[in-house]
């Protein structure tokens, strides 16, 4: 999952990004609710974990503004206020789940997921472009019958392309989504694993669905699309 974590509390924001980084997941980290909603505009996430009590924007204000946008990423709230009304309050202005402080991390990972599958459910369950199929849910990607084996990098700029099937994805934009926005990755580097994904996507023989848009980026699409 590509999460952008919205927390003011750096120790926490910490704990957050490396613990679901190294279950496999890209974090992205905003320190304040507008520096949240401005990521949240901008670039697409499959969750946002939205702390509640933070400076600019609350958590509210912030999930309120969002739907408000017609944003409807899955956001599950993070806060040590767990009355009935503030519960209540945080569902009514669009979150989809409600998590208090402290939490198990077992238990984070399963209310996202659980979210995520929520926050999908009107979507065809896996994303498909031609013969090419991604599963989100289990991660298999498969080029017709055959099942394609990915590193995790590979699988993650897959996964960012076929959610913006049919459109450029720019180069600077496909690099922050993979690796975050506070790494520091040549653009070189997004090229070489583009080579490596294409070998494993488009073999000889088969029709080009990865495609470079020079000086731009990048775009999964059929020849219809292009």
């Amino acid at each position: 999952m590509n999460l952008l974590i919205v927390e003011d509390e750096h120790r926490m924001a910490e704990l957050l990004r490396k613990g679901l980084t190294e279950e496999g997941h890209t974090a992205t980290c905003a320190v304040d609710g507008a520096e949240g909603l401005a990521l949240a505009q901008s670039y697409e996430f499959d969750v946002i974990i939205l702390d509640v009590m933070m400076p600019k924007l609350s958590g509210y204000e912030l999930a309120r503004r969002l739907r408000a946008d017609k944003i409807g990423t899955p956001i599950l709230m993070l806060t040590a206020r767990d009355s009935v009304p503030d519960i209540a309050r945080g569902l009514d202005l669009g979150a989809d789940d409600y998590l208090t402080k402290p939490f198990s991390f077992d238990e984070l990972m399963a209310r996202l997921r659980a979210v995520q599958r929520r926050g999908r459910v009107a979507q065809d369950a896996n994303l498909r472009v031609a013969d090419l199929a991604l599963d989100p849910t289990s991660r298999a990607v498969l080029r017709g019958q055959e099942r394609i084996c990915l590193t995790r990098t590979e699988y993650n700029l897959l996964e960012s392309l076929m959610y913006r099937a049919g459109k450029v994805v720019a180069r600077r934009a496909l690099i922050e989504a993979v690796w975050g926005f506070d790494r520091d990755v040549e653009e070189n580097r997004l090229d070489a694993f583009m080579y490596l994904l294409r070998n494993k996507i488009d073999p000889p023989g088969r029709p080009k669905l990865i495609h470079t848009v020079r000086g731009v980026g990048y775009m999964v699409g059929s020849d219809g699309q292009v």
